[in-house]
């Protein structure tokens, strides 16, 4: 008989068991679980730098995400644990993996996981999240359609995709239902990212208040995770997988921290930060009218009025 170890299992078959985390070893007691494109980057870098709250430095871990299978960053029990390794004395442990919020099962493995935990929720224009999570997988190359409308066709005909459809990361009210019901409202503390950029610093302390940290006297909240496009694709694809054979040449004269340091310095070079086009009138109010519902129901949910997202 075969049996197979806790570390090479999903979460979600591995938490049935019971030999996953040492009762020594501190669990994260809070999660930014998304949406993307929505601020988490900004927050998680906020938060990170506060003195109460550990936070490890690879953003988006996606241990929990079982959809995305072996897409995950971080994939064994080990490896996930490696990332608390440099917790202290902080009240406040976190990590920040958007795709939790769209998933399925991760509302019910993170109650399994760590029940007592507290979970931020950031939201924004679903029309906005989708455009942006458009030009975001063009420059990752896992979009290869060269229009935003284009995409959303390509979806609603049933294409296969390596991540969920535009339309499907976009179901707020039931995502946000999910965490509501596997950790009671008083657990979750949704942010509109309307209200994160008109006023930072009354969103930041209101986060430090609902984690219970002490409401320190930062004041500067530098923008972050700009819209990019690459100047060149083939470069930074380049770039972020060599081929084979560069590689085989590089390793052998050169460190890792030197090869991360000219990689990084070299996408610098061919990233341009600039403004997403708008979308064209008539495709937004068709996505603004097949949106409507969502944002309806979503507005009953957090007992706030969103449907002005529908004239924006």
């Amino acid at each position: 008989m075969v049996t197979t170890s806790t570390s090479e299992l999903s979460p979600s078959q591995a938490l049935a068991g019971s030999a996953f985390w040492p009762d020594h070893v501190r669990k994260p007691n809070f999660f930014i679980v998304g949406a993307p494109r929505c601020g988490t980057t900004a927050l998680y870098t906020y938060l990170r730098e506060h003195a109460d709250i550990f936070m490890p430095q690879l953003k988006e871990p996606d241990f929990f995400a079982d959809f995305l299978g072996k897409r995950r960053r971080i994939r064994t029990w080990e490896e996930y644990r490696a990332c608390f390794s440099g917790a202290c004395k902080e009240k406040r442990i976190g990590e920040a993996s958007v795709s939790y919020l769209a998933s399925r099962t991760s509302a019910e493995d993170l109650r399994r996981f760590s029940p007592d935990a507290s979970i931020l929720i950031m939201l924004r224009n679903p029309l906005d999240v989708m455009q942006s999570m458009y030009y975001l997988r063009r420059l990752s190359n896992l979009e290869d359609l060269p229009t935003f409308e284009a995409a959303l066709q390509a979806d609603a005909n049933g294409r296969l995709v390596v991540e969920l459809p535009y339309r499907e990361r976009v179901r707020f009210a039931e995502q946000v239902e999910r965490y509501f019901w596997a950790f009671g409202r008083e657990k979750v503390h949704v942010i509109v990212y309307d209200d994160f950029k008109r006023d930072p610093l009354r969103v930041y302390q209101g986060v430090l208040r609902f984690l219970d940290v002490n409401v320190d006297s930062r004041q500067d909240f530098p923008v972050i995770n700009r819209n990019r496009r690459a100047r060149n694709r083939a470069v930074w694809t380049m770039l972020r997988r060599p081929p084979m054979l560069v590689r085989r040449m590089v390793r052998p004269v050169t460190s890792r921290e030197l090869r991360k340091s000219i990689g990084s310095f070299l996408l610098r070079l061919n990233t341009i930060y600039e403004p997403r086009p708008k979308i064209a009138p008539d495709i937004r109010r068709l996505l603004q009218a097949d949106l409507a519902p969502e944002i309806r129901r979503l507005s009953t949910l957090l007992e706030r009025d969103l449907t002005f997202w529908c004239d924006a």
